[in-house]
């Protein structure tokens, strides 16, 4: 396995591979250097016999707020190989073989939620909120979810979240099928964990060919990942993004106007 980095915790157990995104006192937003490591780590578990399940949670009292805007503002570590860390953390979900699993516990916020379009089964406690504001920060949707949310909730209740950048509870979620189950807080773990184990004891190869027919074809995902990729990157360019990203760290609204 990898090694973790500060602020994303491994721990695998009875076949459980855990990754918590581990930086609770910024909501567990994530930079770079957190999708490199957790793209590294779902990786390596592909060839790992000891990996069965992958279990992905965060730590505090939220999921993760979605990526750190500093970060996307020009504060990011260097591409690794000229392919930047988030594309390989995309990728690793989408091409990733072994069921994912996620525990969303809190806030789950732009790829907070379309992370989980990748993954096989999604639990949310109680008190957890979806939310996808690329519009909202002068921005497009990622990780294929322009296509994938459309599909899970249909086009109006995605519309709603990527045009409105509507906040989602956990009861509605469950209810429109964009998480399996919603559990209290107290019971997340203790959900998500057995559910795990129950697959890590199924035949891997029968898991793995399931998993592989429920997902249909990944070429139409990842050309989608693709063409919002370059529109997302060069979004970030923009005197859109960039009044967004002023108006974050002044916490006040953005004014658009300025940039129409």
């Amino acid at each position: 396995m990898t090694q973790a980095c500060e602020h994303l915790s491994q721990e695998l157990s009875d076949g459980i591979l855990t990754l918590t995104f581990n930086r609770p006192e910024k909501k567990n937003a994530l930079t770079q250097a957190m999708y490199g490591a957790a793209a590294d780590a779902i990786n390596a578990a592909q060839d790992d016999k000891n990996v069965r399940v992958i279990l992905l949670t965060g730590a505090g009292d939220a999921f993760t707020a979605g990526n750190d805007i500093a970060d996307f503002a020009g504060a990011g570590s260097a591409p690794r190989d000229g392919e930047p860390p988030v594309a390989r953390y995309l990728k690793a979900i989408l091409y990733c073989e072994k069921p994912l699993i996620a525990a969303v516990n809190g806030l789950a916020i732009g790829v907070g939620v379309t992370m989980l379009l990748h993954c096989d089964l999604v639990y949310a406690g109680e008190a957890a909120t979806f939310q996808t504001p690329f519009v909202n920060l002068g921005l497009v949707p990622e990780a294929a979810s322009s296509l994938l949310l459309p599909r899970a909730i249909g086009t109006q209740k995605a519309n709603e979240m990527f045009l409105l950048g509507r906040k989602v509870g956990a009861e509605e979620a469950e209810r429109i099928g964009l998480v399996a189950a919603t559990v209290p807080d107290a019971e997340l773990m203790k959900t998500a964990r057995a559910a795990a184990s129950a697959l890590a004891a199924k035949a891997p190869g029968a898991v793995k060919a399931t998993k592989k027919l429920a997902r249909g074809e990944l070429a139409e995902i990842a050309a989608r990942m693709d063409g919002e990729s370059k529109i997302f990157g060069a979004q970030l360019q923009t005197a859109e993004f960039a009044e967004a990203a002023l108006a974050f760290a002044e916490k006040r609204a953005p004014d658009f106007t300025k940039v129409a």
